[in-house]
């Protein structure tokens, strides 16, 4: 192996590091918590050192983390090979809101209504709409890279979208949420 080519493995191990703490931090997971909750499957200065991009992690062990993240594995990897997308700490907000900044219903020049699901709650409902719901909001947090877990805001399309697919209006879909119990209130 050639001096370059550790440095390009030594620079995706660091991307990959970025990656594995951003999830763990929008996990709520301190590294003692995530050696805790893996029953010591991953010691807590091991799991620092694959962050820091000072070891690196076998594919059996990084699915492993992604089972206890609950995530896709796809998403402990950085996005690109080439560096086009940094470690993205200092965006971890913009992320964690999905990119939700104002926005206007282009038709009638007015905001859209958003709409905050508690995700924790979504275990708790015992109907046919559980596993559609946590299927499609998945999708939502893959494509936000969202993974806190706890409460997630989806916007108007995304109420009807979720209704056509209940066979109802956006407003019956929020009303729906509400009789769940799974819309935060505003």
């Amino acid at each position: 192996m050639s001096v370059n080519d550790e440095e390009v493995f030594s620079d995706y191990a660091k991307r990959v590091g970025a990656r594995l703490r951003l999830v763990r931090k929008q996990k709520h997971l301190s590294l003692q918590a995530v050696e805790a909750v893996s029953h010591n499957e991953f010691k807590a200065s091991v799991l620092g050192a694959y962050e820091r991009g000072e070891r690196k992690m076998s594919v059996p062990r990084l699915q492993r983390l992604a089972q206890i993240y609950n995530v896709p594995v796809d998403q402990l990897l950085p996005r690109d090979l080439n560096g086009a997308i940094a470690a993205m700490g200092e965006g971890a907000d913009e992320v964690a809101d999905g990119g939700l900044g104002p926005r206007r219903d282009q038709a009638e020049g007015r905001p859209t209504e958003r709409v905050t699901i508690n995700l924790t709650l979504l275990d708790n409902v015992a109907t046919p709409e559980r596993e559609l719901l946590r299927r499609y909001l998945g999708m939502i947090q893959v494509q936000r890279q969202d993974f806190n877990g706890r409460v997630l805001t989806i916007r108007s399309d995304d109420v009807r979208a979720i209704g056509c697919l209940f066979d109802t209006t956006a407003a019956g879909m929020r009303n729906r949420l509400d009789s769940l119990g799974l819309r935060q209130p505003v």
